[in-house]
Formats: C-alpha cells, sequence, structure tokens
C-alpha cells in the first residue's frame, strides 16, 4: 500500500508542478469566458458585407413594406426583369428579388444571384414577404390586421417542482444547459486523462523505465498508482475550473449589474433614486435560471461519476499501454474502448435531453459504461434517489471489473517487447496463471 501512495505522490506531483498545468488552469476559464463574449460581440455586430437586395415587385404589394436588417438591405428597383438578369450576370454581388403580378394566385417568387445567398438573407426576406402577405390577405377579408396583433395571445409556462418541502422554481432550459455542460466535461476528461494514462505507460515500457520499477512493485500497484494519481490532477484541475469560472463570471455580473442600476437610476425622478432597483436583462435571468438548479446536489454527483468513469475507463487504457509500445498500435483496441462513450454523447444530445424519463435513458444511465455521461444529463431533471444509489453502485463494480481484466493483461504486456499484439493474444494474457 505505501508503495502504491508513492506512485500516487509522484504522478500527481510531477503533473501538477508541470508549467503547463498551471498555465491552462488558469487560463482555460479566462478563455471560455473570452470565447463566449467574442462569438455574443460577432453574433450581435453581424457581418462585414451586409448583401443589397434590389426588389422588382409587379405585384405592387410588397414595395414599400421591405425593412432594412442586420444581414440584408433593400432597394426598390425600376429595372425590368431582363434588364435585372444582365446586371446579376455582371455584377458579383448584385441580388435581384423578382415578384410576380399573379403572386396571389400561386406565382413563384424568385432569388437571382450569381452565387447562394446565406440562409439568414432567405429567412429574413420569406419572414417579411409573409408577414405583408398575410395583412395584405387580411385587408382584402375585411379584417383588421392591427386589432388582430393586439389580441394576439403571449403565454408562457413557468415550471414549479412540488416536493414535501413545499414549490420552488425550476427551469429545463437551466437543466439541460447544466446537463450538456456536465456531460461534454466528463466526455473530454474521460478522454484527455484516460490517454495520459495509456501514453505514460507507453512511455515508460519503450524507455525500458518500468523494468526497473516492476523489481520493486508489483504490476497491479503500479496500474493503480498511474490511475489513481493522473485521476487526481484531472479532479484538481476540474475544482479549480469550477472556482475560478464562477468567481469571474461573479466578478462580471457585479460589474455588469452595477451599471445597470446606475443607468436606470439616472432615468428615474429624483425622489425615487433612493429605492433599490433591480436590474433586468439576459443577464439576470440566466442567473435566475441557474439558481434553480440544486448545485450541493449536482456536484457532489458530477465527482463520484468523474471519478468512477475515469477510473472504468483508465483501467482499460492502461491495459492498452501495457499492450503495445507506440501510439499507433493502439487504434486498433481504441475504437471498443470509445464506442460506448461517443454513442452516449450523441444519445444525450439527441434523446436523453429531451426524453430524460424514457426507458432508454434509464438503462443508458444505469449500465458503467455509459452512466457517467447519461447520469449528469438527466441529473437537473431531476432522478430517483434508487436510480442514482444503483447507477453508482454498478459503476463501482464495473470499475472494480475492468481494473481486474486489465490487470490480468498489464501484468503480461507491461514485460512484452517486439511482437504484434491482437485480440486473440490478449486473450491469453488474460488467461495467463502464473
Amino acid at each position: 500500500m505505501n508503495k502504491t501512495l508513492l506512485i500516487i505522490q509522484r504522478e500527481y506531483l510531477s503533473r501538477v508542478k508541470k508549467k503547463a498545468f498551471l498555465i491552462m488552469t488558469f487560463l482555460v476559464p479566462l478563455l471560455i469566458i473570452a470565447m463566449y463574449a467574442l462569438i455574443f460581440f460577432l453574433s450581435m455586430r453581424g457581418g462585414d458585407n451586409i448583401p443589397t437586395v434590389e426588389v422588382i415587385d409587379e405585384s405592387g404589394i410588397f414595395n414599400k413594406s421591405f425593412e432594412n436588417k442586420r444581414s440584408v438591405n433593400f432597394e426598390s428597383s425600376t429595372l425590368t426583369l431582363s434588364e435585372a438578369k444582365k446586371k446579376v450576370i455582371n455584377e458579383e454581388e448584385a441580388f435581384i428579388l423578382y415578384i410576380p403580378k399573379d403572386i396571389k394566385s400561386g406565382g413563384n417568387i424568385e432569388l437571382f444571384a450569381q452565387k447562394n445567398a446565406g440562409l439568414s438573407v432567405i429567412s429574413t426576406i420569406e419572414n417579411q414577404l409573409n408577414e405583408q402577405m398575410r395583412v395584405t390577405l387580411l385587408q382584402d377579408a375585411g379584417i383588421d390586421s392591427e386589432t388582430l396583433d393586439k389580441i394576439k395571445p403571449n403565454l408562457t409556462v413557468v415550471s414549479k417542482e412540488l416536493t414535501l418541502e413545499g414549490e420552488k422554481d425550476s427551469s429545463s432550459g437551466a437543466a439541460m444547459a447544466v446537463g450538456f455542460a456536465a456531460a461534454i466535461l466528463i466526455y473530454m476528461s474521460l478522454f484527455i486523462y484516460g490517454i495520459q494514462v495509456m501514453r505514460g505507460i507507453i512511455e515508460e515500457k519503450t524507455s525500458r523505465i518500468v523494468e526497473v520499477v516492476i523489481s520493486s512493485v508489483k504490476p497491479f500497484q503500479l496500474m493503480m498508482g498511474k490511475i489513481i494519481g493522473i485521476g487526481l490532477v484531472g479532479l484538481t484541475q476540474f475544482l479549480l475550473w469550477i472556482v475560478l469560472s464562477v468567481g469571474l463570471m461573479t466578478l462580471a455580473s457585479t460589474v455588469l449589474f452595477k451599471d445597470q442600476v446606475e443607468q436606470v437610476k439616472s432615468e428615474m425622478p429624483m425622489a425615487d433614486q433612493s429605492a433599490p432597483v433591480t436590474p433586468k436583462g439576459p443577464g439576470t435571468d440566466i442567473l435566475k435560471a441557474l439558481q434553480t438548479i440544486e448545485w450541493n446536489y449536482i456536484l457532489p454527483a458530477f465527482i463520484v461519476f468523474f471519478l468512477g468513469g475515469y477510473m472504468l475507463y483508465s483501467a482499460l487504457f492502461a491495459a492498452v499501454g501495457s499492450a503495445v509500445e507506440t501510439d499507433t498500435e493502439t487504434q486498433q483496441f481504441m475504437l471498443p474502448i470509445t464506442l460506448p462513450l461517443l454513442f452516449t454523447y450523441i444519445m444525450s444530445f439527441s434523446f436523453i435531453v429531451n426524453n430524460p424519463d424514457s426507458s432508454l435513458s434509464f438503462w443508458l444511465s444505469i449500465i458503467p459504461f455509459t452512466s457517467p455521461i447519461a447520469m449528469m444529463v438527466r441529473l437537473p431533471f431531476g432522478v430517483p434517489g434508487w436510480e442514482l444509489a444503483l447507477s453508482i453502485v454498478l459503476l463501482i463494480g464495473g470499475f472494480l471489473f475492468t481494473t481486474w481484466v486489465a490487470s490480468r493483461i498489464y501484468r503480461v504486456g507491461i514485460l512484452m517487447y517486439g511482437k504484434k499484439v491482437s485480440f486473440k493474444e490478449l486473450g491469453k494474457w488474460f488467461m495467463y496463471s502464473e
């Protein structure tokens, strides 16, 4: 046991003390926040080359109804259709929207250009055409469109959770976002840190260092020391990322809301400026939604499933690392290991998040090879305690089983050199008895 602890200490400290670890630990939260800020800024700003669409309206319905948008500008054209087509042929950036006289009876609206228009351009044109045609058809039917718009309902559904303690707010959007984030983090971590275990074993095997180490410790002790040591590195990094991300988001929110409060107060009468002001906007909506998540329940579960999934898959990665001598030889063994993860990752986004209580979602969150991702997607929506407990117990059992399988392959493969390994050969190593 003492030897295993020494290996864990060595693996942990040798990685935590590296400059790359320190840089990435502090840099990743900043990069993530900067990336989302950049995406938001660029999305709000739009493109730098806004197309201009010239409209030839032979029906006379739409000429004055088009409004310039962030993605497209509109101009009324006096050209004939044949003249407009010649212009398109001669000018690469020209767009001509042709509306025929018989549009009410089913005529086709056409957009002429040398290249395909962007989806946002097509969507903007179609929305404005449909809205104006709706108004025209209502007028023809003797219906006042303004009155109809005034009585248009705008209903929303407020989610509430009923528990023995009473009712509380809930948010399906926040649950989905948290589930996605947890699934992505676990999916990436199982690959990143599992492959680190595999490559560390390959390096030691190739440099023959392992021959010296094995003379003083058992192969199983060496394998478990590397798995646990690197796993603790990953857990340390995740915890630091969470703390730093929360701290930076809190700081940014405080600055943003302070500006909002000062702006609102400046617009209020002097007599009312002493009253408390509640900032409004998308930032407050996001924070309110996140407050509906039971973080004291989600975060411990995340740690358990991260460690359980990591230990399960790292044992398999360790077995692969002991069986090969170069990274290129790992490909034939990697696919069977990574398929359950990839399958669950895809199902999380396409099925589980929309059907968290279905039979398929239940089984994916119970089977040890898929539960680390599937259960984290389901948890924010609410999972019965017995399902969570069963999933954790089976995950621990799966880890113990894969560790036992991997250790039987590892004890032989770690000292095997110069031989191409197949699945049949791995089976022989597994059955080998000392």
